[in-house]
């Protein structure tokens, strides 16, 4: 079963990359790029890293492609992209670059090193104790106090983002014309503006 499930979401994560590279619509991308997340996430269940897949999908499948997607549609995507090629030869040199990191891939899937083979210096895993909670009990007793800063780092960039956006946002007063302050009022000006009772 599971390896029906690897060669399933291997093949979905394998589709939805080329979807993304090979896409014209960037919002058709951006939806490739989330069923690739999620497929790899699945991927990850398979390795017993729970924590990983779900870093995976709500990081990066919800919020990273939430953003590419709102960032899309402010830039718009119905305009017209150019065809001209801005470096010369750089096809021939992409098609070159792909082949050879393919023959890459294809020679170091002979290695074991490079296949994840088993390890030769124990288990992985430890028995009565899953992948949540021994990452849990790592971040929260040694690196508690780094991740206690990170945190603090975190929520002092939220606060001044909102503190420069609000700045940003006030528009200052225009000052006065310094001639229209300089020139004299004119007789009718002051006849009306000196006594009040030229208003009635």
């Amino acid at each position: 079963m599971r390896e029906v499930l690897f060669f399933l979401f291997g093949g979905g994560a394998l589709a939805g990359s080329i979807g993304v590279v090979l896409g014209r619509n960037p919002v058709h991308c951006a939806l490739f790029l989330a069923q690739t997340l999620v497929c790899v996430a699945v991927l990850f269940l398979l390795e017993d890293a729970e924590l990983v897949a779900a870093v995976q999908v709500i990081v990066y499948a919800s919020a990273v492609v939430v953003l590419f997607l709102f960032v899309i549609m402010l830039l718009g995507v119905d305009r017209e992209e150019a065809v001209t090629e801005p470096i010369k030869y750089q096809r021939p040199a992409a098609i070159a670059i792909g082949a050879l990191v393919i023959a890459e891939i294809l020679y170091l899937t002979g290695h074991q090193w490079a296949t994840g083979a088993s390890s030769v210096h124990g288990t992985i895993h430890v028995k009565g104790q899953d992948n949540v909670e021994r990452v849990a009990r790592v971040l929260f007793t040694d690196f508690l106090w780094p991740f206690e800063i990170t945190a603090a780092l975190l929520v002092i960039a939220v606060v001044g983002s909102i503190v420069l956006a609000r700045r940003s946002g006030q528009r200052a007063e225009p000052p006065l014309d310094a001639d229209l302050l300089d020139q004299p009022e004119s007789s009718e000006g002051a006849s009306v503006y000196s006594s009040p009772e030229a208003t009635s």
